[in-house]
Order: C-alpha cells, then structure tokens, then sequence
C-alpha cells in the first residue's frame, strides 16, 4: 500500500511538471459599462451581505461592483488563455497560459492597463505543506489536555472532553454558557482542503443542519473540496467539532464556508489571488468573520519573496485584501506564522496576518507559555503583533479519520481564537467588528504591556463579555433616556433594533405594523424586570418606504410607537 501511494504521488508531480502553465495578473483599466449600478446592491449583493454593511455604517463603492463582463470574455477569446479566478476589489483577472508570447497579446486591448506575472518558474515545493503547517502531530493522550479549571463541567453547556482546556484558557465556556454558540452567524474557512469532511462524524450536526452553506476549490476550479489535504479539516474542526466528551469546537452552532485557495504542490502569488477570489465572495454572501490559517512570505521563485519589510501591514497582495476585507464590515483572523526559532528575518510574522486590520494570533500552551515556533511581533511598520494568542502547541483536532489528536501550529490556534470571537460578536449584534476586538484586546492579560511574542496576549472572553456588556448599558441607557421603549435608528433601511426595560419578568410579544393595522412581523421574546434589553428586526430593505409601528404587549402593559422607513 506504501509503495502504491508513493508511485501514485510521483505520477501526481510529473504530471504537474509537464503541464506547467505560466499565470499572469490582467489589470484592467475601469468597469464602465459593466451592467451593474451602486444604486442596486442586491444585484450583486447579498441581503446579508448589505445588512453588514448598512449596520456598520459602510458605504458601498465602486469596489463592490463586478469586473465588466465583456472585458473578461474578450481575455478568454484569445487563444491558449484560461481565465482562473478574478478580484472586482482590485479590477484584475488571473490567467494561465502555456507560451508567454500570448502575454504581448493583452496589451493591444484598451482595457488593459498592464500585465503582472504571478507564477512563471517550473518550481515545486521541496514538502508537501501548507503556507502556514501544524509543526507535528501528538499522540492523543489526556494529560496534554489537563490544564486548570475552576467548577465542575456539569455546569457547562457542553461535556468539551479533549477541548477543555483550550477553550477553558480562555473562559469560552462562559459564552457557551449564555447561550452564544455561533448561531445566526457565518464564517468563511480559507485552507488547503478539507479531507473527509463529508464522512467526519465530527462535522455530523453542521451537516445535518445543512450548516455548511458551501465550498469552493479555487485552486482547481472545482466545487468539492473534500478529497484534498486534511489540514483545513483540522482547523474546521477545532470550530465546528460537536463530540461530546470528545470534541467541542468554540462556535460549534454557526454556519460556514469552506474554501479551497492553497496549492499544496507549490508555493506562488497564484494562491494570494485565490485567497482574494475566496474572500469576495466569502463578501459578498455575508459572512461576519473570515479565519484562515495560511501565511504568506517565501515562495518557490525567490523573486516573488515578501521580505519583513514589505510585510508592513499595507504591502502584499494577500494583506492588502484580507485589509479590504475588513473595511466591508467582516472580521480576519489569520495564523501569526511558525517561524519562531530563525535567527534571521524570517522569524516575523508572516502575510495576511500582518496586516493593519487583522487580528493575528499567536500560539501558547494550555499554561499560556508562548510555543517556541511562533513568529515575531511587530510588523515592519512596528504594529503590534501578535493581536492575541491561543493554544496552539498541543491543540486538539479531530483526524480525517474521525480520531482525535493533539497537533501544533499557530494555524491551530487561530480557529480556536476565531471562533469564540464570533460568539462574542453573536452576543453583541448592535456593536460594530472593532468594538468586538477592542474588547478582546482590553481582555487579554497584557493589554497594558504587549511584547513582540504575546502581543496583547491572551484574551479572556468572560472579561470581553463585561467590557461590553458596560458599553452596551451606557449605549441603551442613553437612546432610553427617561422612557422604557425605543427602536433605533429611526428612519430605518436594512433592520432597526428595540431597547426596552419592561417592568415585568416573563414573555412579551413585539409586532412590526404597517399603517393599516397588518402585522409584518411579530417576534416573542423572553423579558426580565429592570433588565436592559435588545429585540432585533432584519431583512426589511424590501418593505416601502413611510411609516410603521412597533405594538409591544407583556401582561401588565402595552405601548405603540411609531418608527419611519426611508
């Protein structure tokens, strides 16, 4: 069976070899005329996807707007020319060619304002790896797992078995505990693959859920991702695992979307370009938060390297994106990298993960000692970074096999972060994404003096939950004023909010009215006396613009107030 495996490998790399194509960014000049219009988001937009926005106070701009489709289509009819993948945020097409002679032929079209190579040396990796790489897997044994713990795990939501500790470092149970599982909200896992993702009992109630919203390889062009490396799995699972007593992921109940961009096989700028392809459409369907544990910083032809200067938080491609990603209203996680123990600049931290806006994680053990291989902080332009760390030396996954293992990598402890992040944002639906990673940075036990190997260090989310929990007080407390209900913004577009401090402690009922009487929407929502509370209404950017009423009934009171829509 080895030596099969092997023969069958070494097939896989001399086909690869022999069909070597060259890949090459088009750069295009405008989208005029590209059929799509700023005043009509949803026709390129998802309903989630403008709600994220309108709810954060973002514009929709010209980046938003697709690639004009004649232009793309005139790049396909030339011969020997395969169009990949595609960036509207950056107007650029990624192509692959087999004779770099054609490449003269782009500049003759109007549209094209020049032509950049991306991957035009026959070079493979040395390994077979991802960007971003567990160091080694461990045998599984529960003593990796011991860790401190105040309580009984009878008091949890979840039996978390293996996960204990990794989720316990940072009080994570206490959201779990609250209710915050991750439901209603989306993540986009960017990876390598996601081997038997399908079979994993792991993934069995994501599944059944139909919580997998879907996949995409952009490395070949097709829609399963299930047969490829195992090292997206792992991360997946570290998420989305739901085991009792074996395996609890930190947002075992939100929904996903599982993306293919690494090419295991080679190691070029082509992936940074998927990696743009994945996270606008991970945009563009709505997603809250984009994890992934890839990096990026030495490639097979030296000529492409991203040296620690570049790495400046602004520079690369890659970072450049997962930054854009970021001012749509979503919130990247990225692997700080695994390159500790250089001597030379190769120790810093690698890209997207040194990027302005995203939020990179460093590794620790269950005893919060830093992991020897993870990066340095700052970036180049001296940001701090790590933004935070968690367990990655000694993380428990669940195996393709449906085994679980102890494994190391700050791509492990990434996920294990991403995810409680997206239950604290599922807690607090009203504050913006840097609210929430403010408050994780103020958590964490260095907030007050971040070195170069924790950063700010590690978040505690029982502690992100109250800092909050006061703002969100002092918010509600002043839009109340003197009264017990308000809906705000008022007028309202994409969905409105209700805070209300009823009298009494039981059910209440909040219906949406139009001006004729007819109910639209009605909501029944659990009230506690004196107690600050928050009712959401979304998906309203269809209903006619004028006005409506909110008709609120508990069983000592009722009120009606009236709300505008423009």
């Amino acid at each position: 069976m080895r030596i099969s495996i092997c023969i069958f490998l070494l097939i896989l790399v001399i086909q690869h070899t022999a069909a070597q194509e060259y890949k090459y960014l088009v750069h295009l000049k405008d989208k005029n005329n590209s059929g799509f219009s700023l005043s009509n988001p949803s026709a390129f937009l998802s309903e989630k996807s403008i709600q994220r926005r309108s709810k954060q106070h973002i514009a929709i701009d010209s980046t938003d707007l697709p690639i004009n489709r004649s232009y793309v289509d005139s790049i396909a009819t030339l011969p020997d020319v395969r169009v990949l993948n595609k960036s509207k945020w950056f107007n650029q097409v990624l192509i692959s060619i087999s004779d770099t002679n054609t490449i003269q032929q782009f500049l003759s079209f109007s549209f094209v304002i020049s032509t950049e190579p991306v991957n035009n040396r026959n070079v493979l990796k040395k390994e077979n790896r991802v960007s971003v790489n567990q160091q080694s897997m461990m045998p599984n044994t529960s003593s990796i797992a011991s860790g401190n713990r105040t309580g009984t795990a009878s008091q949890d939501a979840y039996n978390y078995g293996n996960s204990l500790s990794q989720i316990h470092i940072h009080h994570g149970e206490y959201l779990h505990n609250l209710g915050f599982h991750g439901e209603g909200m989306t993540i986009a896992v960017l990876d390598d693959g996601f081997k038997n993702y399908l079979d994993n009992p792991a993934f069995d109630s994501v599944r059944l859920d139909h919580r997998i919203l879907g996949t995409y390889d952009y490395v070949n062009g097709k829609t399963s991702v299930s047969e490829e490396d195992q090292h997206g799995a792992n991360c997946f699972s570290i998420i989305a695992s739901n085991v009792p007593g074996t395996l609890i992921g930190t947002a075992p109940a939100a929904s996903f979307w599982l993306f293919k961009t690494e090419d295991v096989f080679s190691e070029s700028p082509v992936e940074e370009q998927n990696w743009i392809a994945a996270a606008e459409f991970a945009d563009s369907a709505g997603v809250d938060l984009i994890t992934t544990s890839l990096g990026y910083d030495y490639f097979d032809d030296p000529v492409y390297d991203i040296h620690y200067p570049e790495r400046n938080g602004h520079s690369s491609l890659i970072t450049l994106a997962a930054n854009r990603a970021v001012s749509k209203g979503i919130i990247v996680t990225a692997s700080q990298g695994n390159s500790g123990g250089e001597t030379s600049e190769k120790k810093y931290v690698i890209c997207p993960a040194d990027g302005d806006s995203v939020f990179a994680v460093g590794a620790v053990d269950i005893n919060n000692q830093i992991a020897g291989f993870s990066s340095w902080g700052p970036n180049a332009s001296g940001q701090i970074k790590p933004d935070g760390v968690s367990v990655g030396l000694g993380t428990f996954v669940m195996g393709p096999d449906g085994t679980p293992h102890a494994g190391n990598g700050t791509s492990y402890a990434n996920p294990n972060l991403a995810g409680l992040i997206t239950c604290l944002w599922q807690a607090f639906p009203e504050f913006v994404l840097h609210d929430i990673l403010s408050a994780v940075r103020q958590s964490s036990n260095m907030f007050s003096s971040p070195d170069d190997r924790f950063g700010f260090g590690l978040p505690d989310f029982e502690k992100a939950y109250q800092i909050l929990a006061g703002k969100r007080l002092e918010g509600f407390n002043q839009i109340l004023g003197d009264d017990w209900i308000r809906a705000f913004p008022v007028p309202f577009h994409q969905g409105f909010q209700i805070i209300l401090r009823p009298a009494v402690t039981g059910l209440a009922s909040v219906q949406l009215l139009d001006v004729t009487g007819k109910i639209i929407k009605k909501q029944t929502v659990s009230i506690t006396a004196n107690q600050l509370q928050l009712v959401e209404f979304t998906s309203t950017s269809t209903m006619a613009t004028g006005a409506y009423y909110i008709r609120y009934m508990d069983t000592n009171h009722s009120k009606t107030i009236q709300l505008l829509k423009n």
